[in-house]
């Protein structure tokens, strides 16, 4: 699928260019400067996409971001411009289609790489029957730092502070948390920048990046996870465990892993009286989670769409239960959260990044 879904947007950038071309060569200040150069009018037309190509030096995804949403923007721009000549029967001395096109593409993209660079703090509030063993529960769940595409092991740091600041119970890392090309010292700093004071600990369980689809990294598997043991993070894979004798976190494998357990068998020997908090990297076994009697299940993977229709398009096919925030089936909620970061596009539009702050009230 995801084959497909490059294939095509690779070709929707390359249609893209062209139409682009044509109509950068629109511009009054190429046919100033060309004459009647046919040759240097469509040279004059590129320059802007040359410079364009710069944001290349980011990553190739930036660059095929940017020109699909400049040559969408301005198609549309276009026939409105169209539909504006026709109503008024009018011609205009300037090309007013190609400047609002370019101008309303760059302040959607200026807020999708703000939504994307900054971290915001985002909360949830729930009830519940069962006894925690205190009046409030705190946890923090983050998921989707990919480590390196807008936050390095630094940054990151300077994140986890926040963090602590909230005086968490529990910290949930719900995974992808490097990327196939994260770097190892990056790694090294943001596995320490976990280590930091809980009530109760810091909970992993692993997302579909983390063991790393292709040799594009400096560290392997088993350095990320003695780095996280190294700073006292529980790593949970398939895995429950009780927490002060009130409440069990169980952090499942990632949805790609073929001998992930089921819940039934995960849930198959614990106590039913206790809340149960699920880590489940990937939010589409809504119905198997609600039926097994979880409470709470915490997942990422989605980055609230990150680049929009993407996560609209997602539901539709049935890839996640959720794009982003929670919802309630049966007695059990389920929240998904946007990301701290996300995957390789360094842009978010209509979502955020985020790490988010859950009160459980008993």
């Amino acid at each position: 699928m995801w084959i497909i879904i490059f294939a095509l947007m690779l070709i929707c950038s390359l249609a893209g260019l062209f139409y682009l071309l044509t109509r950068f060569k629109k511009f009054a200040y190429v046919k100033l400067i060309a004459k009647d150069s046919k040759k240097l009018q469509w040279l004059l037309a590129a320059v802007p996409l040359l410079l364009i190509g710069g944001f290349a030096f980011i990553n190739m995804f930036a660059l095929i971001i940017v020109l699909i949403h400049l040559a969408a923007v301005w198609l549309i721009c276009d026939a409105v411009g169209i539909i504006i000549k026709k109503l008024g029967k009018k011609e205009f001395k300037c090309y007013f289609s190609g400047i609002a096109a370019i101008l309303i593409t760059a302040v959607y993209l200026s807020v999708g790489w703000y939504n994307a660079h900054h971290v915001s703090r985002t909360t949830y509030e729930f009830s519940t029957d069962k006894k925690l063993g205190q009046d409030k529960l705190r946890v923090v769940l983050i998921a989707d730092l990919h480590l390196g595409i807008t936050l390095d092991g630094d940054a990151f740091a300077e994140e986890m502070k926040k963090v602590e600041d909230e005086k968490p119970d529990v910290v949930i890392v719900a995974g992808d948390f490097v990327d196939d090309d994260s770097v190892k010292a990056d790694m090294v700093k943001a596995c320490k920048a976990l280590d930091i004071e809980t009530t109760y600990g810091v909970f992993f369980a692993y997302g579909n990046h983390d063991k790393g689809y292709y040799n594009g990294r400096d560290f392997d598997y088993s350095e990320l996870e003695s780095e996280l043991k190294k700073n006292n993070v529980a790593l949970l894979q398939d895995e429950s465990v009780l927490i002060n004798d009130s409440f069990y976190i169980i952090g499942r494998q990632d949805k790609s892993e073929a001998e992930r357990a089921s819940m039934s068998e995960l849930m198959n020997g614990l106590d039913k009286s206790k809340y149960t908090i699920v880590i489940d990297h990937q939010p589409n076994a809504y119905d198997e989670e609600a039926d097994s009697g979880a409470d709470l299940v915490l997942s990422g993977h989605t980055h609230g769409g990150h680049i929009f229709p993407a996560g609209q398009i997602g539901l539709l096919i049935g890839a996640n239960d959720r794009v982003y925030g929670s919802e309630k089936r049966e007695n059990t909620n389920f929240v998904v959260t946007s990301g701290i970061s996300g995957w390789a596009i360094p842009f978010k539009t209509f979502t955020i990044s985020e790490y988010v702050v859950i009160d459980i009230n008993c």
